[in-house]
């Protein structure tokens, strides 16, 4: 056994050397390494599935709030009881992730303030390891008042706050954590201002540890010029519709993939579009279409759908499964979400998600 894990673990050192060196491998030699450190030998040698890195924010949740019509200057009116809640990246998905099975850490930066401390109790309840989070000398806890109107659309009034610190040499600090990791999730590109122009030396130093790293956009999608040089170093990037649209400057998601395609990108490459479904590429000309799945029940709040779909496709990769069943496993998850107030309310165990995508499949 011993002799197993370390030859595993020998596999898995070489690939990832490989893959940041010139030198070249024959096609069967990079498959077999890989299907060697993909084994679970490997995977529980590593202390984490996934490491979500980027934003976590406090939430305020209002509620009821008519979107289509500005409130006016100097008006009251009256909403439900106010919730606070957790959001970002980090909590969206690093919950979702953690109700799915996976063993996940979460990476960022808060303030000294009591949305801090609101930030780690919520995640250390859902079993997410937080020796990741530090506190910013400076900056405050990144919050966002969260208007959701009476169909569950909403809109945010967002502070970016600490994250606005994370950096590159934030992410080589953070080198242990993702070498510990099969996976890093970063986000979100285009509301971390520290991150975007170094996102590409950000990702090949997470690369250089041996993990791989998805991808999560948020606003406008982020600056398409900062994102083409990193496209190489990325494993898995499925945006918005709105966010892709805005980047690239085309319509159709299948030309979408095929300009990202152009520029770099090698992994799993995608569009999510909304009621629509996702569309997955799993590689040049090849499409996969994943459907919107129906909720499990009424429509609460759409807050983090898109976060909870990435959270469940990762998972469903995570566990090998075939790119189908993992899109399925990302549509069920966001259908889950979407029954809950907030981003993590709605979600739901593994068993009982797989169970919906599963009912998606027959």
């Amino acid at each position: 056994m011993a002799k197993s894990r370390w030859i595993v673990y020998s596999a898995a050192r070489i690939l990832a050397a490989w893959n940041h060196s010139a030198l070249p491998l024959r096609a069967g030699v990079v498959h077999f390494l890989t299907g060697i450190s993909n084994h679970g030998a490997f995977s529980r040698m590593l202390k984490v599935d996934c490491i979500v890195c980027g934003t976590c924010v406090a939430d305020i949740l209002v509620r009821p709030v008519i979107l289509s019509e500005p409130p006016g200057a100097g008006r009251l009116f009256h909403v439900e009881p106010i919730d606070v809640a957790v959001g970002g990246i980090v909590c969206n998905s690093g919950t979702a992730l953690r109700r799915l099975g996976m063993r996940v850490a979460a990476s960022s930066l808060v303030g000294n303030d009591l949305w801090s401390s609101v930030v780690r109790s919520r995640l250390e309840a859902e079993g997410i390891d937080t020796t990741g989070i530090h506190t910013h000398p400076t900056l405050a806890t990144s919050t966002t008042a969260v208007l959701i109107d009476p169909t569950g659309e909403r809109s945010f009034a967002h502070h970016v706050g600490a994250p606005e610190g994370i950096d590159l040499a934030f992410i080589r600090r953070e080198s242990s954590h993702f070498a510990s990791s099969r996976m890093a999730l970063v986000g979100y590109f285009g509301l971390l201002p520290g991150l975007e122009p170094m996102l590409a030396g950000s990702l090949a130093a997470i690369k250089q540890t041996g993990c791989q790293v998805a991808i999560e956009t948020g606003g406008s999608g982020g600056s398409f010029a900062a994102l083409l040089p990193a496209m190489p170093h990325i494993d898995i990037y499925v945006p918005s519709i709105d966010e892709a649209m805005h980047q690239t400057g085309l319509c159709d998601p299948r030309d979408m993939i095929a300009c990202y395609r152009s520029h770099g990108a090698a992994g799993i490459v995608g569009v999510k579009m909304g009621v629509r479904g996702s569309i997955l590429s799993p590689e040049a000309n090849v499409f996969v279409d994943i459907p919107c799945l129906s909720a499990p029940g009424p429509v609460v709040d759409t807050t983090g759908a898109g976060d909870s779909f990435l959270a469940g496709l990762i998972a469903g990769v995570l566990r090998t499964m075939p790119l189908r069943e993992a899109g399925l496993l990302g549509a069920a998850t966001a259908a889950c979400c979407v029954t809950g107030r907030g981003a993590t309310a709605g979600l739901r165990s593994f068993d009982d998600t797989q169970a919906l995508a599963r009912a998606a499949r027959l």
